[in-house]
Formats: structure tokens, C-alpha cells, sequence
């Protein structure tokens, strides 16, 4: 929890019904869903407006697209469809929240307040990467987060894979469904994942394990070429030749806004009651990755924010006819 900015004043505020705090799919989701049902929302779109799928090129696994979406494009037409119902779609970042008593009570961008009878949280969550230059530059271009959704695009390519916990065992093995050889790379002498997530990738006949292996650079000029590699142990340096590198280093939601409101796991993930997207506060409900960390793809978000959304309204009349 932190203090509001000195200023701020919520005499006269504006006032909405619905607020979401986020896009992305799950945001314009909800979006959709709460404008059809003419509660008239308010999406505060963060400062990455359509999330993760803004630095990701094609995407072909999201039904609708038959032909594949590029995942700037496909958060534009989400964002047009939930705008042509009328959602109220603001660029901004909510900087503070309490949610202490309703109404609910926002601010915008440090300075702009803003009321609710509603909140739904869409913020997401965010790949951990290693902070390489190159690796940021080549997001998209051969390095990716997310096999799931990129694994296809590297039919016939040696890969990479940097992580050693639960994340990168399945991501190494989902490659191989791809690849011609994965090798993953990790910068201790064990691994920390599960033993049966271990045992499957030690089994592997296409994966190799390096050792006491870091990446200190990705190598490429318009897309990956390979990577950089040292030994954590000798010191030396050589080169891997790959045509795709997978961060799985883990995922950190984008939650700490609301640290001391609402129940959040051991990652902080916003925790949910179960089949539903209703958090330990009743009138903030939360969906997409903030509070999903086992699927963590787009149609799964943008269906958790159906959900969101439709139980924000059924929240609301329940509200209205105790107090009617």
C-alpha cells in the first residue's frame, strides 16, 4: 500500500462503473464483455497498451486467424471491437489504488483520480529475461518466452534454452517436437526442477545439456545466428550456433500495485476463487496472467476476462437489488 500523491483530491472525481486496469486480451475481454452488458468501462491501458502480444510477430494459434496475426495487429482489432461497443479505452498507468472501502478509489498517472463501483485487473505478467542488449533487440526475431507460442516457427533449426527450474524443462521438451537438436543451457551443476521433469529431459535423445553455462551475448544481425557462451567454472568462451533462443527463467506478474489489498501466491499472482475471477475483495476481480500461472496464453487470458467481465455484472445487479 503507499499514500496517494499530496494533491490529489476525490471531491467531485470522475465516477465509473466498471474500471480495467490493463489491456491485452484479457483486458479488451473484459472490455467487450462489460460494454455489451452496458456498464460502460473504463480500460486504463498500463504502459504497454495490448501487453505481450505487442512484442510478439506472428501469431498462428488463436482461432480466428486462420492465415496467422501478427500480435500488434490482433491487439488493434481487440482494442477497435471493445472501443466499437463503446468502451472508454485511456492510455495511463494506474499508479495507486485503495480499495479499502467502495467506492474504490484510482489514480491515474500520479495526479488524475479517478472512482468505481468495479475493478478489474488485467495487468499481466512479464518474462524475466537475462538483460542482454542483443537479446532485447532480437525479442521477436528468434528470441522468444513462450515455446508455446513461437516452438513452430523453428521447424527444422538446432535451439537454445536457458533455465534450469520446471519452465525450461517443459519448454526444452515441447521444442523438440521442432528442432533438430535443443541444447539447454544452465549455470550450475544442477538443476532445480522436478526429478520426473529432469529424468524426461536427461531421457531426451535431442536435448544436451551444458553445464556451468552462462549467455553473456545472442548473436545475429536481423535474427538470432546463436549465442555466446561462458563457463562459469574455466572462464572460456565459445559460440553455439542456433536458429531460436528461449528465455525460461520465469514470469513475474504484474502485480505489485495492489501488495497489501488483495491475496497473491508465493509469485504473486493474484489468487482467485475457484471457476471464478473473484479475488478476497468482493467487487475487484482479477484474470489474464496476473493471476494465471499455469497456461499463459493469449485465448486463455482473453477468456478469463469473459469470465471477469461477467462477474462483474452479475456483482453489480446482485448489489442493486439488495440495495433496490
Amino acid at each position: 500500500m503507499s499514500e496517494f500523491p499530496a494533491g490529489v483530491d476525490f471531491a467531485g472525481s470522475e465516477h465509473r462503473r466498471v474500471v480495467i486496469i490493463g489491456s491485452g486480451p484479457a483486458g479488451y475481454t473484459a472490455a467487450l464483455y462489460a460494454a455489451r452488458a452496458s456498464l460502460a468501462p473504463v480500460v486504463i491501458t498500463g504502459i504497454e497498451p495490448g501487453g505481450q502480444l505487442t512484442t510478439t510477430t506472428d501469431v498462428e494459434n488463436y482461432p480466428g486467424y486462420a492465415d496467422g496475426v501478427m500480435g500488434p495487429e490482433m491487439m488493434e482489432d481487440f482494442q477497435r471491437q471493445a472501443a466499437r461497443f463503446g468502451a472508454d479505452i485511456r492510455f495511463g498507468a494506474v499508479t495507486h489504488v485503495d480499495f479499502s472501502e467502495r467506492l474504490f478509489r484510482l489514480v491515474v498517472d500520479e495526479e488524475t483520480p479517478l472512482t468505481a463501483d468495479v475493478v478489474i485487473i488485467a495487468t499481466g505478467a512479464s518474462a524475466k529475461y537475462l538483460g542482454l542488449e542483443n537479446e532485447k533487440r532480437l525479442l521477436g526475431r528468434g528470441v522468444s518466452a513462450c515455446a508455446t507460442c513461437d516452438g513452430a516457427f523453428f521447424r527444422g533449426l538446432p535451439l537454445a534454452v536457458v533455465g534450469g527450474g520446471d519452465s525450461a524443462m517443459e519448454e526444452s521438451l515441447f521444442l523438440t517436437r521442432f528442432a533438430t537438436k535443443v541444447t539447454l543451457i544452465h549455470r550450475r551443476d544442477a538443476l532445480r526442477a522436478s526429478k520426473i521433469m529432469q529424468q524426461r529431459v536427461f531421457d531426451h535423445e535431442k536435448i544436451e545439456i551444458l553445464w556451468n553455462t552462462v549467455v553473456i551475448d545472442v548473436l545475429g544481425g536481423g535474427e538470432v545466428t546463436g549465442v555466446r557462451l561462458r563457463s562459469t567454472v574455466t572462464g572460456e568462451e565459445h559460440d553455439l550456433a542456433v536458429g531460436g533462443f528461449f528465455v525460461a527463467i520465469g514470469h513475474k506478474p504484474n502485480t505489485a500495485l495492489f501488495s497489501g489489498w488483495l491475496e497473491m501466491d508465493s509469485q504473486g499472482y493474484l489468487v482467485t476463487e475457484p471457476r471464478s475471477t473473484y479475488t478476497n475483495i468482493p467487487g475487484v476481480f482479477a484474470c489474464g496472467d496476473a493471476q494465471d500461472h499455469v497456461y499463459r496464453q493469449a485465448v486463455t487470458a482473453a477468456g478469463s476476462g469473459c469470465m471477469a467481465a461477467i462477474d462483474a455484472e452479475r456483482f453489480l445487479a446482485a448489489q442493486e437489488a439488495e440495495s433496490g
